[in-house]
């Protein structure tokens, strides 16, 4: 079983940045590929960023190109979601999750991260 527990969401001004961590514990994380999902209010969850088992295969949502930056440290056991000139729309609940290497989906996801971006 994978626990996954996220940190680091908040407030913050349009036009500023906030790093995520998602902590993971109960396997070896190098055996999962990592993703971010958030969910705005009254919306269905979406699709922001994953990353591979070893960090050098990533994507991005169109919507976020450009602007935030996945990445994962396997010896610390964490991944990070690094979100630089964030808009008003990017005020969600963020997820991350795990998938295990081979599977098609994510299958373990963690409590989720309030960001709101507002001035």
């Amino acid at each position: 079983q994978v626990q996954l527990v996220e940190s680091g969401g908040g407030l913050v001004q349009p036009g500023g940045s906030r790093r995520l961590s998602c902590a993971v514990s109960g396997r070896t994380m190098s055996n999962y590929g990592m993703g971010w999902y958030r969910q705005a209010p009254g919306q269905e969850r979406e699709f922001v960023a994953a990353v591979n088992w070893d960090g050098g295969i990533t994507n991005y949502a169109d919507s976020v190109k450009g602007r935030f930056t996945i990445s994962r440290d396997n010896a610390k056991n964490t991944v990070y979601l690094q979100m630089n000139n964030l808009k008003p729309e990017d005020t969600a609940v963020y997820y991350c999750a795990a998938r295990r290497i081979g599977s098609a989906s994510y299958a373990y996801w963690g409590q989720g991260t309030q960001v709101t971006v507002s001035s």
